[in-house]
């Protein structure tokens, strides 16, 4: 297929989508005067009843009831004609137990305002726009012949200029009131289903889309902090210590033979310069990346942390079942930075650390120091792990108030 029959294909396929959604539109004006007509005629003998608050829950359940019929029809209606696929816990409002053992479709609505009564309330509201919306493609229609009749004057030439100028401007104004007003209440029945029936697939999608750009995001910024603190890590300690060391060889090698024994002091002191260089080194490729994570597993990585920790360090791992990779990655970078920070800035005197995971559970670490408090969660450590953990679809949660504890928890989803 050649680019110039994509093209055409492409406005072939918007073309249909465009009548499906007029047809849609359409659908909706017909529809309307059938949920009104409920509306009055079953809620006209039920009125006494819904006003007396003793007979008032039952006689919004029969209302209720044929309203989620109608309910169910307009659903099927935005998913036939737009496309849009609702979860199934909101579909049509069917009171009940769900599989997974929680309320579903009407009981569910229940809880946040609405079941029966929310029922009812959008079948009013939904007839109310599919009326109106029935009136402006009336007016339009009507336009249309007054369009076509005005033409026909002008072919037989009995409509002079200023006649025609004027309706001509008349009718573009009143066009232009139609099609907006119609682009406001087919808009105003996409939000009603979305409120009714919950988000379709198109919005969690979009959503789902904004959520990893957003994390993406911040992983990339969190990848450039931890560079450059690498290079900084580099740069100021280990460079200088082997500077260092250079210089104790070198004087070392010019006073050997006029000062054997000062010699050997100096070779002795950089030998200590290259033992302490060599655990600089080692520190800074842990904090890169553990080797224990692929050789030993990730208890074994945190038990490398609680040796380097300044402070008491006390680790509960309660891990039944093995973890993904990337899981075990984001679980040690926030165990290790948490207890570095809590080091560094909290004036703790110890640091609890319990990770705790099942087979088909989210992984839960959590860090816990009795310093100060006080910690900033937009700080850029606790920024850095929060993008790692969005990376993850997890969430990180930090409560520190004033006076302390801190209270770090990372939930990591294990699929």
């Amino acid at each position: 297929m050649n680019g110039g029959e994509g093209v055409h294909r492409g406005e072939g396929v918007k073309a249909r989508e465009r009548v499906r959604r007029a047809a849609g539109v359409l659908a909706g004006c017909l529809t309307a005067p059938v949920g009104l007509a409920y509306l009055l005629l079953a809620g006209a003998p039920l009125g006494a009843f819904l006003l007396w608050p003793r007979t008032r829950s039952y006689a919004l359940r029969l209302l209720g009831s044929g309203a989620r019929r109608l309910g169910e029809l307009e659903r099927r209606r935005r998913t036939g004609f737009f496309g849009d696929r609702f979860p199934e816990a909101y579909g049509g409002g069917r009171g009940g137990v769900d599989g997974d053992g929680g309320v579903d479709g009407g009981s569910r609505r229940d809880a946040d305002g609405g079941g029966d009564a929310g029922a009812v309330r959008y079948l009013a509201v939904r007839s109310w726009s599919g009326l109106v919306s029935g009136v402006v493609l009336a007016l339009l229609g009507f336009g249309l012949v007054l369009a076509g009749m005005l033409a026909g004057g002008v072919a037989r030439g009995s409509i002079g200029a200023a006649e025609l100028l004027t309706q001509l401007v008349l009718g573009g104004v009143l066009l232009f009131l139609g099609l907006q007003g119609l682009s406001a209440l087919t808009s105003l029945d996409a939000r009603l289903a979305r409120e009714r029936f919950g988000p379709s697939e198109r919005e969690l999608l979009r959503r789902r889309i904004d959520e990893l750009s957003v994390s993406r995001a911040a992983v990339v910024r969190a990848v450039d902090v931890e560079r450059r603190r690498i290079e900084r890590d580099l740069h100021d300690g280990v460079q200088q210590r082997l500077v260092a060391l250079a210089m104790l060889i070198g004087r070392a090698r010019r006073g050997g033979a006029r000062d054997p024994e000062r010699a050997a002091g100096l070779l002795e002191q950089a030998h200590r310069e290259a033992r302490e260089v060599l655990a600089e080194l080692r520190e800074v490729a842990w904090r890169v990346y553990p080797s224990a994570l692929d050789s030993l597993g990730l208890e074994e990585a945190l038990g490398g942390v609680a040796q380097r920790c300044a402070l008491p360090l006390r680790i509960a791992y309660e891990v039944t079942g093995p973890l993904p990779r990337p899981v075990e990655t984001a679980a040690y970078f926030v165990v290790s930075e948490a207890v570095t920070n809590a080091a560094k800035h909290s004036a703790a005197s110890a640091v609890s650390v319990r990770v705790a995971g099942a087979p088909g559970a989210p992984l839960t670490v959590r860090v816990e120091d009795d310093g100060r408090g006080g910690a900033d969660p937009a700080g850029s450590g606790l920024t850095g792990l929060r993008g790692r953990v969005a990376a993850l679809d997890g969430v990180l949660r930090v409560d520190s108030p004033l006076g302390g504890p801190t209270t770090i928890v990372a939930e990591l989803p294990c699929v």
